[in-house]
Parts: C-alpha cells; sequence; structure tokens
C-alpha cells in the first residue's frame, strides 16, 4: 500500500518535528520553553493544514499554549506518523481529506494505535482551476475521465490512453493539450478526486458499466488509474504549488481543494462540472458533487497527556472559529452545523482513557 512507502523520510519528519517541539520557543505563550508536553504536533493533509494552522496561530496568540506544530505531509504521511506509536513522542493529530483506509486501521493496530477519535471538521470541494487568464471551461464528469484516466474504451477495446487534446473528447472543448496539475498518490486529494470524479466518470460509459458487472478487479483499476503518460504532473502536497504552475502556463488546468480557489480567486477560477460551479452554497448543497468530508483523528491517550490538546480542540469547533463569519469559514472551510460541531465537542471533551 502506498502510506508504507517513504519510511526514511517520515521518520526524519517526525524527528525534527518533535525536536522542534522540545527546543523552539514560541511568541506570546506563558508555558516554559522547557516543557514539551504542551506542544500538539499536528501531521497530514495539505487541504486541512490551512484551517488547522490559523485555528494554532489564534490558539497560540490566546491562550496560555504554545502554538501547535503543523506539517504538511499529505493525508497517507499524516496517517502514517499517526500510525507509528501511541506513546508521547508521536503525533497527536492526524487530518485527513478522506476517511482513514481499513489498511491504514491495520497498521495502527499493528502498532498499539487502535483507541483513537474519528472527528469531521467540515467540507470542501475539489475544483479544477485554471488561470484568469485561460479559456472558460465547463466539463462533465465523463470528459474527466476520459482524458485523465490511464485506461479507457476504443474502438479496439480498453487501451492505453489516446487523447492528447481536449477537443479529441468534445469539438466544444478547446483545442489545447490535456495538461493537468495534480496532487500526488500520497495526497487524500487524489485519493478522493479518483473515488468521486473518475469513477463517476467511468460508469457514464457502458463498456465500463459492463466491466464492473464481469472483472470487478479490472474495473477497480481502470476506474481508479490516473494516466501517467505526462498528461497528469504531480505537483507535491501543496497545492499552492499547483496554483504556480497554472500561472505560468495558462492552457493548463488543476486539481485541488476548494479553499484554495478561495485563497487564489485573484489568479485562477473554476472550471464547471456537469454544468455547476464551485462555490459555498452547491458543495453544501451537493449540487456541485465533487466534495468531500474532511477529518481529524486525535489520539484518546493524549487527550490527556498533552494539556493543550483538548482547549485546542475547542478552539478549533468553537463559533469564533467556525461559525457565521469565523477565521475558518474566512480561508474557505465550509463548517460543520451547529448541531454537529456540538456533537464533536461532547465527544472530545467525555474522552478521557481507562485507566
Amino acid at each position: 500500500m502506498k502510506f508504507f512507502t517513504g519510511k526514511a523520510s517520515f521518520a526524519a519528519g517526525l524527528g525534527l518535528m518533535l525536536c522542534l517541539a522540545a527546543c523552539e520557543p514560541s511568541a506570546g505563550s506563558g508555558v516554559d520553553a522547557g516543557r514539551t508536553d504542551e506542544r500538539i504536533v499536528i501531521a497530514g493533509s495539505s487541504t486541512v493544514a490551512p484551517f488547522v494552522t490559523r485555528a494554532a496561530e489564534y490558539f497560540g496568540a490566546t491562550s496560555e499554549y504554545r502554538v501547535p506544530i503543523v506539517e504538511t505531509t499529505g493525508t497517507g504521511g499524516g496517517i502514517r506518523l499517526f500510525c507509528e506509536g501511541d506513546g508521547p513522542d508521536t503525533i497527536s493529530i492526524a487530518t485527513a481529506s478522506r476517511r482513514m483506509t481499513e489498511s491504514e486501521q491495520e497498521y495502527c493496530a499493528s502498532n498499539g494505535v487502535s483507541d483513537f477519535l474519528e472527528l469531521p471538521l467540515g467540507s470542501d470541494g475539489i475544483v479544477l482551476i485554471n488561470a484568469l487568464n485561460g479559456p472558460e471551461i465547463e466539463l462533465t464528469d465523463r470528459e474527466i475521465f476520459l482524458a485523465l484516466a490511464k485506461t479507457v474504451p476504443t474502438r479496439r477495446g480498453l487501451a492505453a490512453n489516446p487523447y492528447q487534446f481536449w477537443s479529441e473528447i468534445n469539438p466544444e472543448l478547446p483545442d489545447m493539450r490535456i495538461e493537468v496539475y495534480g496532487p500526488p498518490p500520497t495526497s487524500g486529494t487524489r485519493d478522493a478526486f479518483t473515488e468521486i470524479v473518475l469513477e463517476r466518470g467511468a460508469l457514464r460509459l457502458p463498456e465500463i458499466v459492463d466491466l464492473r458487472e464481469s472483472d470487478a478487479e479490472t474495473y477497480n483499476a481502470v476506474a481508479h488509474t490516473i494516466r501517467t503518460d505526462g498528461h497528469w504532473l504531480d505537483s507535491g502536497e501543496n497545492d499552492t504549488q499547483i496554483v504556480q504552475a497554472l500561472i505560468r502556463s495558462p492552457s493548463a488546468l488543476g486539481v485541488a481543494g476548494y479553499s484554495y480557489l478561495e485563497q487564489s480567486s485573484d489568479r485562477v477560477k473554476p472550471a464547471s462540472v456537469n454544468g455547476t460551479l464551485p462555490d459555498e452554497a452547491s458543495i453544501m448543497s451537493g449540487d456541485y458533487a465533487v466534495s468531500r468530508s474532511l477529518f481529524l483523528y486525535v489520539k484518546r491517550s493524549h487527550i490527556e497527556q498533552v494539556p493543550a490538546l483538548r482547549p485546542f480542540l475547542d478552539e478549533l469547533f468553537s463559533d469564533v472559529a467556525m461559525g457565521e463569519g469565523g477565521y475558518l469559514v474566512e480561508v474557505g472551510l465550509i463548517p460543520l452545523s451547529l448541531d454537529d460541531r456540538a456533537n464533536v465537542l461532547t465527544i472530545s471533551q467525555s474522552e478521557t482513557p481507562d485507566p
């Protein structure tokens, strides 16, 4: 499984974070810099990172605790670090733009990490974007699949994707080379993109529907595998790299979280998908179907071991952060409802590890 790759780099990143937690003083904190038990360490999704970072900065400025460390490793990387162990020298929170997989849960359990909370943070859309000076793009999920899947139906049956230009898929689309910058395999955004967009587009094609009934293994490979011939370009875990690439290449498209569109609306614009443009209302209502939930994974033992953790969770789900005009809403989070936030806070406040 891909979340097992890069063990050395993950270990190096964890070592750096723990050194920072132990050594780095934080401005505006009344806590002694030598106390490491006050510092929360968080790692994971690049989509969730801007929200958690903003909350961490606010928390450090308004509380007695030090600013939490937030590392962007991708969803898979964050979960990998989270699952390394349950002791005080491991991260407290993994951020994710998808749910933890069964194999990741098994890896956690193999390292003694089985007692943790899955907390929904809010919602986000997956958007296709291009530079403001690029063409207006209107796509269907079928067209997205035919442009980006590694294997597609052809007159000769399933074959390597032959499409080079958008206009080859639909003459009404721009006559420009298919060039899409997107997140790498460790990213939860990429996982969600393949599971939500690519698979739904695949099922618009009768040949793929028939394949699902006759050969489930081949169907899963076809419906979830992005092409690797240079038309999809991995752009790192930080979505800002995708925005920068689009500025350099006005004819290219990018795949990113909705929050990055909000933050970069002076430089990029969205494509419509199935006739709907992404905005807060269309994502919340489900009219814009390319949406997903965001999650936090929190170790129950750390809620007691790390005194700052429970107050930080209270801050993250507070009215100041998630209420109308809250500072997380301002940076693009589509927050939980008031009732859902109350439920999350009830869970996090009541959780204490067994003696």
